[in-house]
């Protein structure tokens, strides 16, 4: 057990990250373990793959799988997917979500650039 207060301090938030961690890992874990039941099961996959994506995205955001891993493991789940016959997730989503009206604002009036008086040359010396 640590005496120093700093070296305290480090044991508490070791336990405080080591449990967002762990409990981050097993979201990733049980997303993807669905994933594949769904391919098994033969339900439609899209809703279980994009939560296995999204789990996948913040488990290397937060730096518990390295990026790499991260676009691999992405990569493997798209061609189960598309080897059991799904949609991939992209097209699904593009799909099932309604395009928003894009309405661009007027920009402000801009007053015009006033000219300046021309600067008049000293009269040369005779």
């Amino acid at each position: 057990m640590p005496i120093i207060k700093s070296a305290k301090k480090r044991v508490r938030q070791t336990t405080k990250r080591t449990a967002k961690n762990v409990k981050t890992k097993k979201s990733l874990r049980h997303a993807i373990k669905s994933f594949t039941a769904s391919l098994k099961s033969g339900k439609d996959t899209s809703a279980h793959a994009s939560k296995a994506q999204s789990a996948i995205d913040t488990a290397a955001k937060k730096g518990l799988i390295h990026k790499n891993k991260a676009a691999r493991k992405k990569k493997q789940l798209a061609a189960a997917s598309k080897k059991a016959g799904a949609k991939p997730v992209a097209a699904a989503k593009k799909a099932t979500a309604p395009k928003k009206a894009v309405v661009k604002k007027a920009a402000p009036a801009k007053k015009p650039a006033t000219k300046k008086a021309p600067v008049k040359k000293a009269a040369a010396k005779k």
